[in-house]
């Protein structure tokens, strides 16, 4: 198959895999791909996933990219916290959690840490969608509760103060009875309390 047939079948791809490139041509030559890769068509990111050279990044890109690389896993920690305004810092690496083992994977076009999650907790994300690209991120709650869980330094009030949520975006965008409930859902004491002193902070500020 020449380049730009292949280009041509996989166009609507933000991210692919061999398994997908053999769902279309079944006898594909997989040494294609080194060849490709050397004449900087594709990239390589990780374990047999590959992107298009020419395609242009961006956050939400890098989003979608991080769900399909790592399969049962949705963006939060930080990296939600940061698309959703809740904190000040942007997250230099794509933060998710999954159901699979901690992973770290250091690749040409970013880096993507991955924290596992009992499934039990694996809850609380929605998809969301902007043209043809679409991700799974954490719903603001969640995000929340992922970082206190993830996060076991965080336990008295002055910890809370120090992560510098932003108020007037909590108090937009936080639903306080969703809060709680996926906080009863994680059964964790030291998280209940770090969710009940955030929303005191939350109510003075």
């Amino acid at each position: 198959m020449k380049y730009i047939d292949f280009r041509k079948k996989l166009k609507e791809m933000l991210v692919f895999n061999t398994k997908e490139i053999h769902k279309i041509e079944s006898d594909f030559d997989s040494r294609r791909l080194y060849e490709w890769q050397n004449k900087k068509h594709i990239i390589k990111i990780h374990n047999g996933y590959y992107i298009f050279s020419d395609i242009k990044l961006n956050e939400n890109r890098l989003y979608e990219i991080a769900n399909k690389i790592y399969g049962h896993s949705y963006i939060s920690l930080e990296t939600a916290l940061s698309y959703y305004g809740l904190i000040p810092e942007q997250s230099y690496v794509i933060l998710s959690i999954s159901t699979r083992k901690t992973v770290k994977f250091k690749t040409q076009i970013g880096n993507f840490y991955y924290r596992k999650m009992l499934k039990s907790h694996f809850f609380g994300y929605n998809i969301e969608k902007i043209g043809n690209i679409s991700w799974k991120i954490a719903s603001p709650e969640k995000s929340l509760i992922d970082y206190f869980y993830f996060n076991s330094d965080i336990k008295i009030r002055e910890d809370i103060i120090g992560i510098r949520i932003n108020s007037d975006v909590f108090k937009n965008l936080i639903n306080i009875d969703i809060l709680r409930k996926y906080t009863e859902m994680i059964t964790n004491q030291r998280v209940s309390r770090c969710v009940e002193y955030l929303i005191e902070e939350m109510n003075n500020a």
